[in-house]
């Protein structure tokens, strides 16, 4: 009877996976975050210091804020192309994650490039090379990002998706955050900045606390009160973040600063973690009020709000620099300025990545999608009607964009915090300060009135599932 049952449930598209699974899917993320992470976190970094984009640190902050914030209007233009493409084809290996591959060797050589310095000061190949990058990321996270709900209906297990993706993105987050920083000083034959990397670390470390935690988290407190919780803390350590190194200098109170560092980024990945569960939710909703799910259209609207938060992200670190008159530190500051280094460290990172998303490949099967003739008239126009007639996608929206600015402003100022702030002049280490705490903690006061709007429970999507699987029988 358990056989027939679970067939059964298996037939109307409520599928179990194993944990090989479970675990080749989040190697997707892990992928994506050994690449585009270290993309986010260090590249402001390396054209300032290293590269050079504008001939002095200031100016090169102030065109790299510009040039990312350019990149991103183009994304706008070339998500929903992306998304409507995946939403109307259905390629021989896979109708999301054939892009896993086709995808990820061309993302894999413009990373690379990315850190190439060649060309510097170039600002044109710095275009090429970023813009190019970006829209092959596209190329894979809109479809990786709909792969999920593909996957199954069962909100149990796409809960368990999401926390095995999220807990490997953070375990490509720490693998670049804390180790980024050591692998180029041991490529640079420089001293090993550990006081950076285990800072830098810090920012995923608590994810493999935490994150398992979440399904039993979510069914204690609820939905809404697991978001107000984790942003709460989120604001908490970023204040203490704050105060603690205007009391003296950061390695003097170093300790403290680990801490408040914790703290943070404990109530930062909790919260941003959980958010690519309710993805699911609104192709779900959608498909509940039109008939059609199309999940390349809704991961492409996605796609445009993160990367809509991260051109807000992105361009504030590089402008609020310039406006402060930041200045590159001596030869001797914590992270080595070896161009080679930076190279093959990029170059190590991104074809790890590239296997993983092999693996990812091989690991995954499109079980719950529309067939050829329910998707053959998908348009670009059916984005920004999905956005216009789904209440709770317009409402995931506004959460991603002030999320992904929050963690762009932050990741990207993390290094020049730990890269002696204490020799800068006074302008430049509070814009700093303002970057790693006081910006982020108002967009995180923000993200928690957007998301009190939420009206999608678990017990309301639980019903709209059972009534899709009635209509289609």
């Amino acid at each position: 009877m358990k056989e027939m049952a679970t067939s059964l449930q298996e037939s109307k598209g409520f599928y179990k996976l194993s944990w090989v699974q479970r675990i080749g899917f989040g190697a997707g993320d892990l992928a994506q975050n050994l690449i585009y992470q270290t993309i986010c976190m260090y590249l402001l970094f390396f054209y300032t210091d290293v590269y050079v984009l504008g001939g002095d640190a200031a100016k090169s902050a102030g065109l790299a804020g510009t040039m990312f914030l350019v990149v991103r209007l183009v994304d706008v233009l070339w998500d929903p192309l992306v998304g409507t493409f995946v939403d109307k084809h259905n390629p021989a290996m896979g109708k999301y994650r054939s892009y896993l591959v086709m995808g990820g060797v061309p993302l894999t050589i413009l990373a690379i490039l990315c850190f190439w310095n060649g060309f510097a000061p170039s600002l044109i190949y710095a275009y090429i090379t970023y813009v190019g990058m970006s829209m092959l990321y596209t190329l894979i996270n809109v479809p990786y990002g709909a792969l999920n709900s593909s996957l199954t209906r069962d909100t149990n297990e796409i809960t368990i998706l999401t926390s095995v993706r999220m807990f490997m993105a953070n375990v490509g987050g720490l693998c670049v955050s804390a180790g980024v920083p050591i692998l180029v000083a041991i490529l640079a034959g420089a001293e090993l900045p550990l006081e950076m990397a285990l800072f830098m670390g810090l920012g995923s470390l608590p994810s493999f606390i935490f994150m398992p935690l979440v399904p039993a988290i979510k069914r204690r407190v609820g939905k809404k009160n697991m978001f107000y919780i984790f942003l709460s803390i989120a604001i908490v350590g970023m204040a203490m973040l704050y105060f603690i190194s205007k009391m003296g200098t950061v390695k003097e109170d170093i300790t403290l600063v680990y801490i408040a560092q914790f703290i943070k980024s404990t109530g930062v990945i909790v919260a941003t973690g959980y958010m690519w569960a309710l993805i699911p939710e609104v192709i779900s909703y959608g498909e509940y009020t039109t008939g059609r799910r199309i999940s390349g259209i809704v991961n492409a609207l996605t796609g445009i709000f993160f990367k809509a938060g991260m051109a807000l992200g992105g361009v504030i670190p590089g402008w609020v620099l310039a406006w402060t008159n930041y200045q590159a530190a001596a030869e001797a500051n914590t992270l080595p300025k070896d161009s080679h280094a930076w190279f093959y460290t990029m170059l190590i990172f991104a074809l790890v990545g590239l296997g993983l998303l092999i693996f990812c490949f091989s690991q995954t099967k499109e079980r719950v999608v529309m067939d050829e003739s329910e998707t053959k008239n998908v348009k670009v126009s059916d984005l920004w009607t999905e956005f216009m007639r789904n209440r709770p996608l317009r409402i995931i929206a506004l959460f991603f964009i002030t999320a992904f600015a929050m963690m762009s402003v932050g990741n990207a100022a993390g290094a020049y915090f730990m890269n002696d702030l204490e020799l800068q002049t006074p302008e430049a280490q509070e814009g700093i300060r303002w970057l790693v705490c006081v910006i982020p903690a108002l967009l995180l006061l923000l993200a928690m009135f957007i998301i009190s709007k939420y009206e999608l429970s678990d017990e309301v999507i639980d019903d709209i599932n059972r009534k899709i699987e009635s209509r289609n029988q």
